[in-house]
């Protein structure tokens, strides 16, 4: 009976130490990041590491309100910038909207998963500047996505952006980057099908249009106060006084985005003014 007993308790344990395991290399690991933007008002990032999934996501709020999300798909080589932007209610909007924008990751657009999940921070208080200020880069949004069928670009672009059905957009050379050699090597065929194009002519930009119910070429500017996009390394000497190389630290950047993309009335991008 006791050897039962004792048996069975030690069955119990190894299951624990393996399900604590399992449960380990799932943990998402996160850091919440104090950044002063160009307005001078601080806010607040949530930097989330998943190693499982080998993604990152990245959330803060603006201070009047539109809540945005930058997911990285280290796999899928793609970044998705999911925008809430609040309704003016008082002009005919509904509660919010929500907007998905998808491009190519590039090499030094973010460190890794694994890195981000082993940064900590001494003081979380603090208010932090980034090293390096990237500029504004503006994307034209050529292409609509259509999400039914977005999981060939990313199996999380879907889910992200589930509320975004007519409001997700892609580039066509981001498109064809994903289908070359040099990367992932899928099919143009198959990315295509996710996508339809704008409709030609290029319409007026939306703050050059009066009328609310005409359609338009909207831009959408997104930054990003503070983010890790690169590693340090540092030389020193080892044990037997071999010069060697090893990580010290990480280097940090902002960046800002204008997403240029066509919408069916000005009503849908009333920022745009």
């Amino acid at each position: 009976m006791m050897f039962h007993i004792a048996y069975t308790e030690i069955i119990f344990f190894i299951f624990v130490v393996i399900y604590n395991l399992d449960n380990l290399k799932k943990c998402e690991c996160q850091l919440v990041i104090n950044v002063k933007n160009q307005g001078g008002d601080i806010v607040q990032e949530s930097i989330t590491s998943n190693i499982t999934d080998d993604t990152i996501t990245l959330e803060f709020q603006r201070p009047e309100g539109t809540l945005i999300t930058q997911f990285v798909d280290f796999r899928s080589e793609v970044q998705i910038f999911r925008v809430l932007v609040l309704g003016e209610e008082e002009r005919g909007q509904s509660q919010y909207q929500v907007l998905c924008f998808v491009t190519q990751l590039t090499k030094n657009d973010f460190i890794s998963a694994d890195a981000m999940s082993k940064l900590r921070q001494r003081n979380p208080g603090a208010v932090r500047q980034p090293e390096e200020d990237r500029g504004r880069e503006l994307l034209e949004m050529d292409l609509s996505v259509e999400l039914d069928k977005s999981s060939v670009i990313s199996p999380h672009l879907p889910i992200l952006c589930e509320e975004a059905t007519h409001s997700a957009y892609a580039r066509e050379v981001d498109l064809r980057s994903w289908a070359s050699p040099k990367a992932l090597s899928r099919d143009i065929v198959t990315l295509t099908s996710a996508v339809k194009r704008s409709p030609p002519p290029k319409p007026v930009r939306c703050n050059e249009n009066s009328n609310l119910w005409q359609p338009c070429q909207c831009r959408l500017e997104i930054c990003v106060g503070w983010y890790p996009c690169g590693l340090k390394y540092c030389r020193g000497k080892d044990s037997s006084g071999k010069v060697i190389s090893y990580r010290c630290g990480i280097k940090t950047c902002r960046k800002c985005r204008a997403f240029e993309f066509f919408v069916q009335q000005k009503q849908q991008c009333l920022w745009d003014e």
